[in-house]
């Protein structure tokens, strides 16, 4: 019996993807019938998230280190020979204001959100240009990454790069028929939405629930899931997107419209 997933048969590296955003990923491309690799510099949580998906699994990789990112992509041409989608989710936050921000924390988040990012699309590029008729690459950038906020500096310098990166590698790699493209996510509801002091979440507080929800700075008045950045993704990832290169999608409720 043929199969009536979109995505069977095909491989995919989503790093970042042992929680949250990535998780959501992962679960999404899996339930599409991809064979779902889930890198995660916590290898625990990578293999617990695996665990729960269908043809899926974990491995360990810390994207700012480049031997780890070497380890991965050669234990990927070992068990698949091939890539077919590479989403690059992994990420830190960094909301340090600018005062406190010293330029030993603004090149970390740089070498994690940005850098990290090439390298990993450096390492894995000969494995998707060995991969089927649909070969997508897909980077998680931020609103933050358009827009400009307080207390950001590190963190949304890193977003733009991963923006303007992506246009570049759609033209870099259009000739290889590889489509890159990016999301831009809004306020979701994830890990990185716990506020840096520990004290509890952005989407509590009373200044986002009056200012984003009651007043409707969002739109759609709520905050995202990972799911709501899942679907979009998948479409990315898909022979759907077959003419969608060097786009970047700002999946945020609508905010990004209200600026």
């Amino acid at each position: 019996m043929t199969s009536t997933k979109r995505l069977d048969q095909r491989v995919a590296l989503v790093t970042g993807g042992a929680r949250g955003i990535g998780a959501g990923i992962a679960a999404r491309l899996a339930a599409e019938g991809a064979h779902v690799v889930i890198a995660d510099i916590d290898e625990a949580e990578a293999v617990t998230m695996a665990g729960t998906l269908a043809n899926t699994t974990a491995r360990h990789v810390d994207i700012a280190d480049p031997s780890s990112v070497a380890s991965l992509a050669a234990s990927i041409d070992g068990a698949f020979g091939r890539l077919d989608i590479l989403v690059n989710n992994a990420a830190i936050l960094d909301a340090t204001p600018i005062a406190d921000l010293t330029m030993e924390r603004y090149r970390r988040v740089l070498d994690v959100n940005l850098n990290g990012a090439l390298g990993v699309t450096f390492a894995i590029l000969p494995l998707i240009r060995r991969g089927g008729a649909a070969r997508r690459i897909l980077n998680i950038a931020s609103i933050m990454g358009v827009r400009g906020s307080r207390d950001s500096l590190a963190y949304s310098t890193a977003k733009g790069g991963v923006v303007n990166m992506t246009r570049c590698l759609a033209s870099d790699l259009a000739p290889d028929a590889i489509n890159v493209n990016a999301i831009c996510p809004g306020f979701i509801d994830t890990r990185m939405a716990l506020l840096p002091d520990g004290s509890g979440h952005e989407h509590d507080t009373d200044w986002f629930k009056d200012i984003y929800i009651k007043y409707r700075r969002i739109p759609l008045a709520r905050s995202g899931k990972p799911e709501d950045i899942a679907g979009p993704a998948y479409f990315l990832c898909s022979d759907d997107s077959a003419y969608v290169t060097g786009q970047i999608l700002l999946v945020d409720g609508g905010v990004s419209s209200t600026f």
